[in-house]
């Protein structure tokens, strides 16, 4: 399984509870988490189908930003 991270601005309960739909259909549920403690507000995401492309793209369709790490 490989692990993707990212810069975002997901840095809340609520913007999390916002991205959980399309990253759990994505991902699978308990294979990404925030960081928001982490400045850079750190998503990861451990998937071993999942491209670094999918991830951003199915974030900002959530609307959030989303950059690598």
């Amino acid at each position: 399984m490989k692990t993707l991270q990212f810069k975002t601005n997901i840095n809340c309960g609520g913007c999390i509870k916002a991205v959980t739909p399309t990253l759990n259909q994505q991902a699978g549920p308990g294979n990404w988490q925030v960081d928001t403690a982490n400045p850079d507000k750190l998503l990861t995401v451990n998937s071993d189908t999942l491209t670094a492309t999918q991830v951003v793209q199915a974030v900002e369709e959530a609307g959030f930003k989303i950059q690598a790490a």
